[in-house]
């Protein structure tokens, strides 16, 4: 039988300034890292594809 799933806790003080900082920043990222990426997930496509 599966053990139940604990609730998400909730933050306060620095924990969740530190969090709502962290999401405002925007993420950004260069071409190669992007297609390194996208090669990434096209072989792991035809991986399950070939499945």
């Amino acid at each position: 039988m599966s053990r139940p799933i604990k609730e998400t806790p909730i933050l306060y003080g620095k924990d969740a300034r530190r969090f709502l900082a962290r999401m405002k920043e925007k993420r950004t990222e260069t071409p190669e890292q992007r297609a390194d990426r996208m090669a990434a997930f096209e072989a792991a496509m035809q991986m399950l594809e070939n499945f």
